[in-house]
Parts: C-alpha cells; structure tokens; sequence
C-alpha cells in the first residue's frame, strides 16, 4: 500500500531518513535531510536523474512528499501527481477541475504548495476550496469537503494540509480581497469536520462563534469596517508537537491594510500576524502570541515555523522559529508562548527593536501612512515570505532566504468595501507612486541567503542575490544547504560557512523549496522548477524564465548524473503583432479606461513591453482585440484563468479598457 504513514513514523523519521513523510519532512518542520551520502565534498558530482513535465507555465511552490520509493506532490490549479521515486515515471494523476474562474479570486497565482499524506491517503486543498482525500494507490477521489463559509468572498486555498492528533488542518487565503481568516479541522479518516477556529472577530453585534473571539474583540474598535471581513487568513504556515500536543498556525495580514481605516479607534486587533497554539483535539487556544499588533503593512506571521530544542540561559528550551513578514526573527517557548528573543534580520524602520519584557514593537513612527504616504521597510513581500527555511541541528544555525524590497504606502481615505473587486487593500497606489518618484526614492530589490544563529540572534554568513526572489531551503547532514534561484541554479553551500559547494544550471526559475529522499541507498534531490506566484506578472532581468520560458517541471539530481536538460532560449520579440487602429475615445474616456484597469486589471497585467508570465495586453494579437468584450464581459478565456468581469464591468467600461490598452501600447512603442 503507498502513503503507510502515521504518528509513530513521523515522530520516529531519523531512523528512516530514506523518507521524506511531510511537507517539511516532520512535525516540526525542519526541513533537515539526515542523509549524507550527497556531501559537501562531493555535490560538485551531482547531475540528472530524471525529470517529469508538469505542463504549466505558472508557479509552483509545493515540496514533495516521499513515502517508501513513491513521490507525492502538486502543481498549480491544486493537480496532484504520485510518481516512482526512482525514476519519476508517473503512477497517477489527479485534477480536482477547479473553475477556471476562481483565479481571479487569488492574489498571486493559482499556486498549491503541497500536499499531505497519512494512512494510505493523500490530501489536497483546491484553489476553489475544497479539501479533497484521494487514494494513496491509486488517485481515486475518496471524499470532498467544501471549506469555505462564504462563496460570494473571495476565498482560496494555496497552503499545504496539516495532520495533527488524526486531523487533518486546512486554512485559506483571501485577506487582499477582503474575508474572514479561519481553519478548520476535519477528521482524517470520515473527513468529518472538527472543529473551526476563526482568527479575527466577526461584527460584536452577532454572537462569538467561540469563546476566544469575545477576548478578540476587546481589541477592535466596536465600528470596525467588519464588511470587509478583517483578514487574519492562515494561508500557509503550521508545525505539530506531538508530545505537548499543540498545533502551531501562523495567521496573516489585516483587510483593509490600514487601521486607521479598518479599526480607526486603534486596538492590537487580535488574531492578526500572530502565532496560534491550538490544542488540536478541541480546536480550542492554549496561547498566542502577536508579531504586529495593529497590523497595517501587510506583515502576515504565516511564514515557516521551526520547532527545536536551543540551549538558552544555560537551559534546554522547546522553542518556535519564525522569520515573519515584519523583519524580526522571533524565537518563542513553545509550551507557553513567552518571547525569549527577537532581533531585525533585515532592514526594519517600523519599529526600532521588541521590548522583551512586553513582547511588542517599538515603533518610530517612521511607517504611519494614516495621514500621508510613508516609505516602509519591509514592504508588503516582507523580509520574509512563504519561501521555506531550514534549520541544521548539525550547525545550530537556520537558514532564510531573506527579500529586500521596500515600499511606500498611502491610506485611501475614500475606502469603500466593494464584493468581488480585484483588491480590498485601501491603500492607494497612484498617491505611493507620487510619493516615491517626489522623494526620488531608489527602491531596494534584492535577495540574500542568510545563516542565522538564533541562540545568538546575529547573522553568521550571508549569499547575496541581485533578484529578491528565491527559492526555499533544503538543509542536509551532508553539511549542505540547498536553494534554487531565478536565473535557473540549483545552488548547493556549504551549511557552516556559505561557501558554494556545488551548482547545477536546470534553464528553470525555481521558488519551491528541494526535499531529499534515498531509495536502494541513492540518494536523490528533488526540486519543483518554475516561477510565478506574486512574481508572475514581472518576469525579471536576468531569471531564467525571462530568457528559457517557464515550463514547469519536477527535476530530480544525483550523483554522477547526467547534464540536465536545459530548454531552448525563448525570443519574447519573435512575430510581435501589429498594433490596432486606435478606438474612438476622448481624455476623459481614456482617464476612466486606465481608472479602471488599476482597480480591475493591474493585479495581473503589468503595463510594460517587458516578459510575464500572463498575456502582454500591449501585444495581443488581432484575434484577441477582436473578441474584447467577449473575454472581458463574457468569460470566453475562463477556462485558462481569465474570468468574467460582467459583476463589476459594462460594455462602456469595457471599450474604454480597451481604447485604454492600445492608447499605451502605441505610446510605449513611440508609434503616432
């Protein structure tokens, strides 16, 4: 039988290191390879094993599961794939058929992160939200729960199912478009639900749909802008300990952004950015703890969470790691939640350091936007996002891949929930712009591969990347730490003083984070390949996807391989298309047109002649415009993502888009 995985062979994964049982390989989410056999001394010898096309152009960012020689993973549109380990040759595949439609629902692509498996079956949540159970052996559908408590919000599921004490833990995302955060429990087995635990408190005038939400609502303001939903999504992060029995779940971001809008009377607004420790039999809350009270920057505390034992003050401690969106690396007592460090590891301006004693910020004022635009470090993509860390027991050391990207933000004083718009931030990009070009703002856009010493709190050795975005870690007791990168590597270092060990150029961008896994006593690394998520509208100077394309495929390496498999050079200038005759339209109907594409388009399709990874709207072919109102208003393209704009758009909307779009595409050519 495939997927043979329960409790005691998760807890007991050291003595099976041939396996990779979980997204993070354990419970407590380490991502830390005990096998050797691929080491610092060698890797210069790793090469291709095999490789399995995924038949996408979009972002993947799952980790796969490796059970007994057999590969379980996902793809984007939440497909789900089981493969011999050996030699990637397909043993099933299954497509939940999400919607076409519902990409327009996610905030940065149609991406899943992954899968779990526990007991011969394996689990998937839908983009469109269901939780799926599928049969370990063969991919055939054994049950499906419908997860989300309001489809006319705008819902998804990206994050990877948990299993904890025979439940499996699902949560959503959607805080961008305005909803309510929340994860539930199902049982593993029936598929039976739990429990549901909402993070954020719904209008005081309803009754608490459980006793910690009256606790919550204390630190609202009573006429918070509740229409909006208030975010607080648990979109990713989660760690189990079994022997204390807590499940660990990092919750996101505020809806609206700004709390000068969302709760105006201030309040920590609980559970925003913060860390849940739920008891999992009961869903009820042992402790929490508050990365960023009053969230209004987008700082979700929904990135990876490590569980470990550090000796601190002379004592052995069970602590929580977490490298949040807010630029502090926090590390917590697991049983009770008291903060025992937090230091910045990148640039911070919010807050000038946390008060060990309280455990909260200290701001500076510096990124109060309530009354003007402000430049803020980190910016919405945070110091850190979902990409995986990994923590070697070996060196005591976690590795980040840390993102420097700062921002302005501006409060939209004229904020008004809208139902199924793009995005429900309330900020307002034109005024961050102004703000930016009048303070002649060079916005920081880099990446680093950071080693941290979280006993010590201070950075040990750093890989500096001139693109921010990068893919997750892998670390290994082959005294290696691996990451792909955006000009197409698989980059092996050395996990005690970040020389480069070792690299293999796959013509890929790669975001998702390797696994490693041994079967026969070879041991193979394993790695998703393909970029996209929140970077798929801008394919950046110098990735691998801007210059190869971005098919998406599953390369797996070992030693001695062969060269991998590199695809052709793509040319984004072949056969551009003729531009249209311009459509009749006036200043003030163009000005509306590009009103418009800002709050309906922009999410998506970037205004520039430059590659992403969704159509170029300033290069569509004669078809295309030809067929404008029936794509935009009438969902002709629903079925590749593209969804009906006929809730929020007329016809009149729709030509002035239109005569918008080729307006700018003959400005940008400089053509009359």
């Amino acid at each position: 039988m495939y997927g043979r995985v329960d409790q005691a062979r998760v807890v007991a994964a050291d003595a099976e290191p041939q396996n990779w049982f979980t997204t993070g390989r354990t419970f407590s989410e380490e991502r830390y390879s005990p096998l050797d056999r691929i080491n610092v001394g060698n890797v210069q010898q790793l090469g291709f094993a095999w490789e399995y096309d995924l038949d996408t152009q979009r972002g993947l960012e799952a980790t796969p599961v490796v059970v007994d020689g057999v590969l379980f993973t996902s793809s984007n549109w939440s497909k789900v794939y089981a493969l011999d380990a050996r030699s990637g040759r397909e043993l099933w595949a299954f497509d939940p058929k999400v919607d076409g439609q519902w990409a327009r629902n996610a905030c940065c692509d149609v991406v899943n992160r992954g899968v779990a498996v526990w007991q011969g079956k394996v689990y998937v949540g839908t983009l469109d939200g269901r939780l799926i159970a599928l049969d370990a052996n063969t991919g055939k559908e054994l049950w499906s729960q419908d997860t989300f408590i309001d489809r006319s919000r705008s819902y998804t599921i990206t994050g990877a199912p948990r299993i904890a004490s025979g439940k499996v833990i699902i949560g959503n995302g959607g805080s961008e478009m305005g909803v309510r955060g929340y994860i539930t429990a199902y049982d593993a087995e029936s598929g039976e639900m739990a429990w549901r635990f909402f993070t954020v408190p719904g209008d005081p005038k309803l009754p608490f749909e459980h006793p910690e939400l009256e606790a919550a609502a204390k630190t609202w303001d009573p006429n918070s802008r509740w229409e909006a939903g208030g975010g607080g999504t648990a979109w990713d992060a989660m760690a189990y300990d079994p022997e204390l029995n807590l499940l660990y779940v990092g919750t996101g971001n505020a809806s609206p952004f700004p709390q000068s809008i969302r709760s105006p009377k201030g309040g920590d607004n609980l559970y925003l950015s913060s860390i849940l420790a739920i008891r999992p039999d009961t869903g009820r809350l042992a402790w929490h703890y508050q990365t960023t009270p009053g969230e209004s920057w987008d700082y979700t505390a929904v990135q990876h969470m490590i569980l470990t034992e550090l000796q601190i003050g002379g004592a052995t401690r069970k602590v929580l790691m977490q490298a949040p969106k807010n630029g502090f690396f926090y590390v917590l007592d697991r049983a009770t939640g008291e903060l025992l460090s937090a230091e910045k590891y990148v640039e911070v301006n919010w807050a000038s350091h946390i008060d060990l004693k309280t455990g909260r910020p200290v701001l500076t004022g510096k990124a109060d936007y309530s009354k003007g635009p402000k430049r803020v470090a980190p910016g919405p993509f945070g110091g850190h996002n979902w990409h995986p860390m990994a923590f070697s027991p070996k060196t005591g050391l976690v590795y980040i891949p840390t993102l420097e990207r700062t921002a302005y933000f501006a409060a939209d004083p004229d904020y008004k929930y809208i139902p199924r718009r793009s995005f429900n931030t309330g900020r307002l990009p034109a005024a961050e712009y102004l703000a930016q070009v009048n303070d002649r703002a060079v916005m920081t856009r880099r990446g680093a591969l950071k080693a941290w010493d979280p006993v010590a709190q201070r950075e040990v050795w750093r890989v500096d990347y001139p693109w921010f975005y990068n893919g997750g870690l892998l670390a290994t007791a082959g005294n290696l730490v691996f990451q792909g990168t955006t000009d197409g590597y698989l980059k092996a270092y050395a996990a005690d003083t970040g020389k480069l060990a070792g690299e293999v150029f796959v013509g890929t961008s790669i975001m998702a984070a390797p696994a490693s896994y041994a079967v026969d006593n070879e041991q193979f690394i394993v790695v998703l390949a393909g970029y996209g998520g929140a970077q798929l509208d801008e394919f950046l100077e110098g990735s691998a996807a801007r210059k190869y394309g971005n098919a998406g495929r599953i390369i797996a390496f070992r030693l001695g391989g062969g060269k991998v498999p590199v695809p052709p050079e793509k040319d984004w200038d072949a056969n551009i298309p003729p531009l249209p005759q311009r459509l009749p339209a006036d200043t003030a109907k163009l000005e509306h047109g590009a009103l418009l594409f800002a709050q309906h388009c922009s999410v998506c399709h970037v205004l520039d002649d430059e590659p992403s990874g969704y159509p170029n709207l300033l290069r569509l072919p004669a078809s295309r415009h030809a067929i404008f109102d029936e794509i935009v208003l009438r969902g002709a393209l629903a079925g590749r993502g593209m969804a009906s704009f006929a809730e929020q758009l007329d016809e009149a909307d729709a030509h002035a888009i239109h005569a918008y779009l080729i307006d700018e595409a003959y400005k940008i050519r400089g053509e009359p």
